[in-house]
């Protein structure tokens, strides 16, 4: 028989494999355990300060508060920009469970319209992280109220008390002051993605005094620790860090003047400018029809932005400083001092005939005068004694002086955007005009017509408001005045580098304009013992006949402009300026007296304002009575596809 061989796998052997395996597999698993024991210490020990923090901020979210503006104030401390408390409603992108029924119930709660729920789901779309979205803003309490008590059931909207920018005087401060808005996306990469600059109710001058003191006004921004649950939802307010106002600004401007000039300058289109003409202190800078800041700081719809772009009178224009005009007669006064500084005696007489004979080219005057001397010639607007003795001193002297008297010059020492200079022409600048633009100048070579032409500030002189304002100034001061919209310590203007009796002998023509036989004789001061010293002016806008100027049924954009420049009183002089209506068809029909009821305030509050009234009800109410009418107007025709009414 054979043997039985023995089996290959023996239970012995079952049992040492087993072993083996086990002790593999269970040294394994304890190398595993060892790991995650080692991990979840490390967390829970060597990272728990950062896993706290992680918790913390789960749990607790910071939000940025807006500063408050520094307040902007006249030279008595009176506000022309202040805060007022407000309340605004944001939305939190990433805690909205349902955006649809949100603005839904916000649309019910705030009265929201179609475009603002648009705007609202745009914004939400680009906006990233814990970025917030401005839903409304400027609400009243019952609104406040309302969201507030709806808040736990809709998750994602954050109520706020917050503060906005209030303009109490309106559209007579616009361009002045200028407004606020919410930065755009070049001013948010400017300053290097600053979170504030993205911040609801967070807002920086955009114009004006806002804009160009942004500085000064713009505070230092607070924070907010708030507790919210998993879902997002406020539980409560842990700690406030407050926000750091932004310093006060005082200015040089008379805030009641400032005010009074825009009412007094009514349905006109133009500036008027006030300064003490002891130190340069700007009084009153006005320019009319303007932007009310109130609106643009609370955002403007697109009819309301085409209503104020489309305006004949140029509402977006700061005019006092941007609008540019021939001075006209305006313009005599100083080349009377330049002149006097080519040697000419004043009291030299030139016959004038009605005009002025250059060749075969006859040069035309307002009038008749006869024999005139300088005094004459400035009091009735003699152009026939300026082009003759403005040929003799030439231009070289005329446009010296000119200068001097801040025509053609821009001024550093006002914080404005921007400030059009102008032209004051000589030879050179003519061969420097005539290579860049050939179209608008026919020959590169002065001319005498190009003189005479400058002698009575037409021709190639244009100047802005504020020019005119600083040549009244340094003719009744005698010094280099420098226009100031901010108080500050210095030495005194220093002297010009003329005559005494040169300046007395221009102001004497120039009090006669108002206060004898002069152009302005119905804009004397109501008062027996104060005087105003001026000169009224008339620019042409477009070549015409001498038919055609003046008339009252040419269209308003073709007629001639009104200009005046004045001083007061005339014994020693404190203020100075300029006033310039747009086809106001003469300085002494629409210019001067606006000058005269402006001085009247400063003077006698209570007459200037008796003044005013029957003229507001004559235009057909107060200036934001006829704003709304006028704005109601143009969309009404705006929408029915009509031609927006213009200026009459």
């Amino acid at each position: 028989m054979k043997r039985r061989s023995a089996p290959l796998v023996t239970e012995q052997s079952q049992a040492i494999t087993f072993t083996r395996r086990s002790l593999v597999f269970g040294a394994l698993q304890g190398g595993v355990g060892v790991l995650l024991a080692g991990r979840m210490g490390y967390i829970a020990i060597a990272e728990n300060e950062r896993s706290q923090v992680l918790a913390e901020e789960n749990r607790i979210q910071m939000r940025l508060i807006p500063p408050r503006r520094g307040w902007i104030v006249d030279r008595n401390g009176q506000p022309m920009a202040q805060n007022r408390s407000t309340f605004r409603v944001d939305l939190l992108k990433e805690r909205i469970e349902d955006v649809d029924y949100t603005l839904a119930q916000l649309t019910h709660l705030l009265g929201l319209q179609a475009a603002d729920v648009e705007r609202i789901r745009t914004e939400l779309e680009r906006a990233t992280g814990s970025q917030p979205v401005a839903v409304a803003e400027n609400l009243t309490y019952d609104q406040y109220a309302a969201v507030t008590l709806r808040q736990p059931e809709l998750p994602g909207v954050s109520p706020l008390r917050a503060f906005s920018r209030h303009y109490p005087a309106g559209s007579t401060v616009g361009h002045l002051i200028g407004y606020v808005g919410t930065p755009n996306r070049e001013e948010y990469l400017a300053a290097n993605r600053d979170p504030l600059m993205i911040t609801p109710g967070f807002k920086i001058g955009k114009e004006g005094l806002e804009k160009t003191m942004e500085g000064r006004l713009r505070g230092t921004p607070g924070a907010a620790r708030i507790e919210v649950t998993a879902r997002g939802r406020l539980v409560r307010e842990l700690e406030t860090l407050p926000d750091r106002a932004g310093q006060p600004l005082q200015t040089t401007i008379d805030a009641g003047l400032q005010e009074y000039a825009g009412r007094r300058l009514g349905e006109e289109s133009g500036a008027c400018i006030v300064m003490d003409c002891r130190n340069g202190n700007v009084l009153c800078m006005a320019s009319m029809p303007a932007y009310d800041p109130n609106v643009f700081t609370d955002g403007i719809s697109q009819l309301e932005w085409s209503f104020l772009a489309e305006d004949e009178r140029r509402p977006l224009l700061n005019k006092a400083l941007n609008g540019l005009y021939p001075p006209g007669s305006t313009f005599k006064p100083s080349i009377a001092m330049a002149l006097l500084q080519a040697g000419i005696d004043p009291e030299e007489r030139v016959s004038c005939g009605g005009g002025y004979n250059l060749g075969n080219r006859f040069f035309r005057c307002l009038g008749r005068h006869g024999p005139v001397n300088m005094h004459t010639a400035i009091a009735r607007s003699c152009n026939t004694y300026f082009y003759a003795m403005g040929r003799r001193a030439g231009i070289d002297v005329l446009s010296d002086v000119c200068k001097r008297m801040g025509f053609g010059q821009k001024f550093a020492s006002l914080p404005v955007v921007s400030q059009s200079y102008g032209t004051m022409p000589d030879d050179e600048w003519k061969r420097a005009r005539f290579e860049r633009n050939r179209r608008t100048v026919e020959r590169p070579d002065w001319t005498e017509s190009d003189t005479l032409n400058t002698s009575i500030g037409q021709g190639f002189v244009i100047v802005n408001p504020m020019q005119l304002a600083i040549s009244a100034a340094r003719i009744a001061s005698g010094r280099m005045i420098q226009p100031r919209l901010l108080p500050v310590r210095g030495p005194e203007p220093g002297p010009l580098p003329w005559a005494q009796e040169h300046f007395e002998a221009v102001r004497s023509g120039m009090w006669e304009v108002v206060n004898g036989a002069g152009t302005a004789g119905r804009s004397r001061l109501p008062f027996p013992d104060i005087h105003m010293a001026g000169k009224t002016g008339t620019a042409q806008v477009r070549r015409i006949t001498a038919s055609q100027r003046g008339q009252a049924g040419t269209p308003w954009k073709y007629r001639d402009h009104g200009l005046f420049i004045f001083f007061a009183p005339t014994e020693n002089p404190i203020y100075a300026g300029a006033v310039v209506i747009e086809h106001g068809m003469g300085g002494s029909r629409a210019a001067a007296p606006v000058a005269k009821d402006v001085l009247t305030y400063l003077f006698d509050r209570d007459m200037a304002m008796e003044a005013l009234a029957p003229l507001e009800e004559q235009w057909g109410g107060t200036l934001a009575e006829r704003t709304a009418r006028r704005a109601e107007a143009w969309a009404a025709a705006h929408r029915s596809g009509r031609t927006p009414p213009q200026a009459t």
